[in-house]
């Protein structure tokens, strides 16, 4: 690098003039790289976190969030922030985002569907869990009537490895007649969706930004934080994996579902008792 072959105490020549001789840029010898505020950031992703739950909102109105909120934030900085969160704007929006190539992206097949039994859809989605050091993806699979969790990993990034292991487990202890997702590239993967053709299931996918397509994952969602993540504030990924499994234990087998007649999920899902409601259109 050439700023080491500059001698700052030199008598002889000045640094203007080794910079001349060198090519390089006086201002660049007064530089000091800006380092990463990490606890702030932590604190931002919490905030935009909380408040994605409550309106899954872009980058601009976001931030205007966090303005009022009390934060000193601009655009840029909340952009890279969700990016790297995997949080898109829940609504239409024309070529924001690029389909993988290679990856084939299968039609919506839910609407106007009559859902009325388990294994009848299952659905799957991936969040963004903030820790107390760092963060980390979690993926779930869920019965769509029932709202029963089949299976979840967990992982540190967001290649497609851990949401293929997902399918394997619920796969291997049954399968639906179809399978809901996105459209995100871990979803698309060969990987993935090969575990659901070799079953000969059928592949559904939500229109981009569509959240009601796969709404119930969603709730599902702001149920695990505000009951679990946000109130445990869990220091590292193993802490993380086993508090969620004591939660989605609770959440199968114990929690009282309104729009399930009172029932839990594993109740509904296993057929011990049906719910005393509508059909899900």
């Amino acid at each position: 690098m050439k700023r080491s072959f500059i001698d700052r105490d030199s008598n002889e020549i000045s640094l203007r003039r080794q910079c001349e001789l060198l090519g390089f840029n006086r201002s660049n010898l007064y530089y000091i790289p800006r380092v990463k505020d990490l606890e702030r950031e932590k604190r931002l992703r919490e905030a935009i976190d909380k408040q994605f739950m409550k309106d899954p909102c872009g980058v601009i109105k976001m931030a205007k969030y966090l303005k009022l909120q009390g934060h000193r934030v601009g655009e840029k900085l909340i952009r890279r922030l969700m990016r790297t969160m995997n949080l898109l704007a829940l609504y239409p929006k024309p070529k924001l985002s690029k389909r993988h190539p290679g990856h084939r992206i299968y039609p919506y097949l839910l609407k106007g569907l009559e859902i009325f039994r388990p294994n009848q859809v299952w659905c799957a989605d991936i969040t963004y869990i903030q820790l107390v050091k760092g963060f980390c993806y979690l993926v779930a699979i869920m019965d769509w009537f029932s709202r029963y969790v089949l299976s979840w990993r967990l992982s540190n990034t967001l290649d497609a490895d851990f949401c293929v292991e997902c399918a394997e487990e619920a796969l291997s202890n049954g399968k639906p007649d179809i399978f809901n997702t996105d459209q995100g590239s871990q979803f698309t993967s060969k990987d993935f969706t090969k575990q659901l053709l070799d079953k000969q299931v059928q592949i559904s996918m939500d229109g981009r930004g569509r959240v009601f397509d796969n709404i119930f994952i969603e709730r599902l969602w702001r149920t695990v934080k505000y009951n679990n993540i946000y109130v445990q504030e869990y220091q590292t990924v193993g802490d993380v994996r086993i508090g969620l499994q004591e939660y989605f234990d609770l959440y199968n087998t114990e929690r009282l579902h309104q729009s399930l007649g009172y029932q839990t999920p594993w109740e509904v899902y296993s057929g011990i008792a049906l719910p005393e409601r509508e059909s899900i259109v």
